[in-house]
């Protein structure tokens, strides 16, 4: 009692002196206390339990029958004897009963790590986080690179799950460590295995092989369905966006000017948040992982399209424009994980967004309108019209001039497109908005004249002095 009196130690704890006293001399009531063998009320399910409800988790071999929709059945066939007050009662009888007689669930066994052995590799929705760039929301993912044993990460940005992401993200990794671990962990991804045809199995692709071999990576896989068997990863993942969520939160919102912003803010939060404390392992784990070879391979996919009469390259079942110029020449299209880079005898003559949906398209205007101008018949139904409209403003200004122009609105708006085309499709855009309010329409002059006013110069003639001995000689010939 510190000294204390029994009186002065009974006050302290708030209780009378005689129950100090019976706590001083014997044992604690928690000691005493003894475990209720017995119910306190009616047990409901007692009539029910060995006839409808019993022979129900009996045959449920998995364990996935829920008390909830036991009640529920229960309910419809007698109203007035359950009611759903009765779940959690019903939950604790499922769970003991299992305990007892259910199907054993499944053991998982904890794994000790090696240094320098296995990193895992995984993608994960990134869409979820609300990020917004140039205020358009971001769809996305995450690709991200573990070290078993001391949890050093690298992540980046992925729009699929594709071979180049898998490839550009999995160097992107390997360079920033600086060094190669024995073995590489993942799951089935479609981007690096296939299926095999006579065992239905999954076996690498071969390119994917072909990266592996160059960095002296061997492949560990998962089982299909079993996502724990990479649990590292897994785990990764949910700390990673938790992580992400909570940054974004701090910093007061989602928004990023472009998507090297959100790129750059996500490796800070990595940095300082999972490889900051890694540090220590990770110098433990050093001295085991190999060197990296000389040079990264290409994480792109080259393709060799010709360009077709309607200044268009199909690559991967996907349409491109390209400039006209090129029309009928062999180009090389390299498909990037976010851009498709088209070259003409080794010289970048154009680099667009990737696209992403099987048979998608983009048409960019610049390439094919100055022919539009000249044949504006074609322009009605032409296979890819929605591509000329290149913003939302544009589509307003010609269903406005459909309204003023009738079959003129073709050309009208044509001629205004490759005023875009060549002026500049912002300076177009902000007449456009300003134009369209007002009385009495617009045409193509209106906006030419605001956007590309023509500059009327006035020819400077230089006339010489008068040679005066031309008209002497003239006088000359004239007396005589």
């Amino acid at each position: 009692m510190d000294g204390k009196t029994q009186a002065a130690a009974a006050a302290t704890a708030g209780m009378s002196l005689r129950t100090a006293r019976e706590w001083d001399t014997g044992p604690a009531p928690s000691a005493t206390k003894q475990l209720r063998d017995w119910r306190t009320r009616p047990d409901p399910f007692a009539a029910v339990w060995t006839t409808e409800i019993e022979p129900l988790l009996q045959r449920d071999l998995k364990g996935v029958l829920e008390a909830k929709i036991v009640l529920e059945l229960l309910r419809t066939k007698r109203p007035d004897q359950f009611h759903p007050g009765q779940a959690r009662t019903l939950q604790r009888r499922f769970r003991e009963w299992r305990a007892l007689h259910g199907p054993e669930p499944e053991v998982f066994f904890e794994q000790v790590a090696v240094p320098g052995r296995e990193a895992a590799i995984d993608f994960t929705h990134g869409t979820d986080l609300g990020v917004l760039i140039a205020g358009e929301p971001l769809p996305h993912l995450l690709f991200e690179f573990v070290l078993s044993y001391s949890h050093w990460t690298w992540v980046s940005v992925a729009f699929g799950e594709t071979f180049e992401a898998l490839a550009a993200g999995l160097q992107g990794a390997l360079w920033a460590l600086g060094a190669v671990p024995a073995v590489l962990r993942s799951d089935n991804l479609s981007a690096a295995t296939h299926e095999l045809k006579q065992s239905n199995g999954r076996d690498l692709t071969r390119r994917f092989r072909a990266v592996l071999d160059h960095y002296g990576l061997r492949s560990s896989r998962i089982t299909p369905g079993r996502a724990h068997e990479n649990g590292v990863a897994e785990q990764a993942h949910r700390r990673l966006k938790s992580l992400v969520a909570q940054a974004l939160l701090v910093r007061g919102h989602a928004a990023f000017d472009d998507l090297a912003a959100y790129e750059a803010f996500v490796q800070e939060v990595v940095a300082y948040w999972r490889n900051r404390p890694a540090a220590e392992r990770l110098a433990e784990e050093r001295p085991a992982l190999h060197a990296l070879p000389a040079a990264t391979i290409p994480s792109y996919t080259a393709y060799f399209p010709v360009v077709r009469r309607w200044s268009t390259i199909r690559v991967a079942h996907r349409t491109y424009s390209v400039p006209a110029t090129l029309m009928g020449h062999t180009v090389e299209a390299r498909v990037h994980p976010n851009v498709v880079e088209v070259r003409y005898r080794d010289q970048v003559v154009q680099t667009m967004p990737r696209l992403r949906g099987e048979d998608e398209h983009r048409i960019d205007y610049r390439h094919v309108i100055g022919w539009l101008v000249r044949k504006p018949g074609a322009f009605a139904r032409y296979r890819y019209r929605e591509d000329l409209y290149p913003s939302v403003t544009f589509r307003r200004a010609y269903d406005a001039l459909a309204r003023t122009h009738g079959e003129r609105a073709d050309i009208e708006y044509l001629r205004i497109l490759h005023l875009a085309a060549t002026a500049g499709e912002v300076r177009v855009s902000e007449t456009l908005l300003a134009l369209m309010d007002q009385v009495g329409g617009f045409d193509y002059v209106a906006v030419q004249a605001r956007v590309a006013p023509r500059v009327i110069t006035i020819p400077v003639v230089h006339i010489p002095p008068p040679d005066l001995t031309v008209y002497d000689a003239l006088r000359v010939g004239a007396a005589a």
